[in-house]
């Protein structure tokens, strides 16, 4: 019940909760994975397991780092000591159904890992390596403003393991605290170590450890005695909580909103009929077509969509509606010269490229290649989107 109100109060997870994107979703079904997880494993029943299946591979379907929520159950797992026997609790015929388990997960998600093998980091390109301050951020929002109450009460859901954090054990009491660490933290210290090599750690894509997070402090909380004093300090955090949440609606924090639909209102807004568009980045066509949709007052995304309305897209485009494909790439200096020299005029929208400082090489090869085919250029700097119109004249 601790943990429940915490999780309902929760500034990060109330934050990511107002998103059109996946991630509440992700939170749902990464949390009934655990629990169905668990539930097997208390009672090994096939419903279970198999809820347990569903759940999994739809979490990974909703957020692809949902893998490593996988990988912290399969962690978990392996950590717990094998009984003596094959019919005690987590035996060898348990070890055996879940791997079974995990082998039809691989299967469903198999499409999915090919998507990605072929379309390679191109989508999370543009996450940077976290440095000590984003990571000391990121604590704080992650732990709802107050991290020095969550990691003093998660010091106290270690009180049932005494000195033996890291042995193996068959206690019950002792593994779920055990499986409730790996959860929150394998996840994390596996993206920050990994971005060491290639940036892939970002603070909203851990949100779906939040429930082991409030797990742990609500264990932490109700272990203390007397009661009285448990149940202040619950009042307490929950009081801090509230009064963050109305902070969560009505501002920005963790990342900043991007003036996407304002730069592509501006190039429609100054367009004219035989300009083409360029987008940096695959994904910045979506915002594009949001507000050309309500210009057009048809559905751009629809197959059937033939109404010119702004600028000519000129990559990524492969069709006269929104494609799947159009979701990724990048413009190559080959594409511009073949299509661009028909027109007088190109737009061009930039976004998470690294800035002036550190543009990357998409960027580097637009700012070589289109002056010599368009001479002049303008540029309007709005927040996050950089917006250039190259012209012959």
């Amino acid at each position: 019940m601790i943990a429940a109100a915490l999780f309902a109060f929760n500034g990060y997870d109330v934050r990511y909760a107002q998103e059109a994107r996946s991630y509440g979703l992700f939170v749902l079904l990464a949390t009934l994975s655990s629990g169905f997880l668990i539930a097997y494993l208390r009672e090994p029943k096939r419903r279970s397991r198999t809820a347990y299946i569903v759940c999994s591979v739809l979490a990974v379907y909703a957020h692809f780092y949902a893998l490593l929520l996988i990988a912290a159950h399969w962690i978990a797992f392996r950590w717990r000591a094998k009984p003596a026997d094959e019919d005690g609790e987590f035996g060898v015929s348990t070890y055996s159904q879940l791997r079974r388990a995990w082998i039809v997960i691989g299967i469903a998600i198999l499409p999915l890992l090919i998507f990605v093998s072929k379309t390679g980091a191109g989508p999370i390109k543009w996450i940077h390596r976290p440095g000590l301050l984003d990571l000391v951020m990121f604590s704080v929002y992650f732990a709802d403003g107050r991290p020095e109450i969550y990691f003093a009460a998660c010091l106290l859901s270690l009180i049932p393991l005494r000195k033996n954090l890291f042995e193996r054990t068959q206690q019950w009491e002792k593994w779920r605290v055990q499986f409730l660490f790996i959860w929150l933290l394998s996840p994390i210290v596996l993206t920050v170590l990994l971005s060491f090599a290639r940036p892939v750690f970002l603070p909203r894509y851990m949100i779906f450890c939040i429930p082991a997070l409030v797990l742990l402090t609500a264990a932490g909380l109700a272990s203390m005695r007397p009661a009285w004093l448990s149940a202040s300090l619950v009042c307490v955090l929950l009081l801090l909580s509230v009064q963050f949440v109305p902070f969560v609606y009505s501002h920005d924090f963790d990342q900043e909103r991007d003036a996407s639909v304002a730069a592509a209102n501006l190039i429609l807004d100054r367009g004219q009929p035989d300009d083409a568009v360029v987008f940096h980045i695959a994904e910045t066509r979506i915002p594009y077509e949001f507000a050309r949709s309500f210009r057009s007052g048809a559905n751009t995304a629809s197959p059937n969509f033939t109404a010119a309305v702004g600028p000519e897209i000129v990559f990524p485009h492969h069709g006269p509606g929104l494609d799947y494909r159009d979701f990724t790439g990048k413009p190559t200096a080959d594409l511009l010269d073949r299509e661009l020299s028909r027109h007088a005029r190109v737009w061009v929208m930039l976004m998470n490229n690294g800035g002036v400082e550190k543009p990357d090489p998409t960027t580097t090869m637009l700012t070589q290649t289109l002056p010599q085919m368009f001479p002049r250029m303008q540029r309007w700097q709005l927040a996050k989107v950089e917006v250039r119109l190259y012209s012959k004249q």
